[in-house]
């Protein structure tokens, strides 16, 4: 359902991005891959929509049913990585990874913002907790990576997908690694 809701604010140009935050993008990496899934799939559609039609025809609309819906999920993914970005607020950084993830980050916990790059296990994982203690680091990936790395001033724990978690770092992937570690150095400052 959210990502019909991303599709749907998608194309009415409503980013999901209230008033008083930052939007920070990150949908660079994954662009590239998903607009070549959805032009793979839209050719499918309709390559076994012309075979099936001569051939096939009790098959032709389930899998045309079954086709549309698949490029509409794709297109509805890519909006979510669209129409989600993190955003900075006042207190917190919300880190989001399309519909997969969401973690508030709250300003006053975060030491320093560093470039650090995590690879995550697996291709489909948006969300990963890496070493144990003061030293585990919560990666909120895109694309199984991350780039960013925010180091706190003490183990925090984190509302996740997999239940709480304490970490030292929260690692995230951001298209200008270097523009929002410095726009995330000066929020802190004002702040303090």
């Amino acid at each position: 359902m959210t990502l019909y809701l991303a599709l749907g604010r998608w194309v009415t140009r409503r980013p999901d991005v209230p008033a008083g935050t930052t939007p920070i993008g990150y949908s660079r990496l994954v662009a590239p891959m998903l607009w070549l899934w959805i032009f793979g799939s839209a050719t499918e559609v309709v390559v076994l929509d012309v075979l099936l039609s001569r051939w096939w025809t009790p098959l032709r609309i389930p899998l045309l049913v079954v086709g549309v819906w698949g490029l509409v999920w794709m297109l509805g993914l890519m909006a979510a990585y669209r129409t989600r970005p993190h955003l900075l607020g006042e207190e917190s950084l919300q880190v989001r990874d399309g519909i997969h993830a969401r973690v508030d980050v709250p300003l006053d916990r975060i030491a320093s913002v560093r470039s650090a790059g995590h690879d995550l296990p697996g291709l489909l994982r948006s969300v990963h907790v890496e070493g144990e203690g003061d030293e585990a680091v919560l990666l909120v990936g895109v694309s199984s990576r991350t780039n960013l790395e925010l180091v706190l001033t003490a183990p925090t724990t984190f509302e996740t997908l997999h239940g709480p978690t304490t970490v030292g770092r929260v690692g995230l992937w951001v298209d200008e690694p270097r523009e929002v570690a410095e726009l995330l150095r000066r929020t802190i400052r004002q702040g303090v």
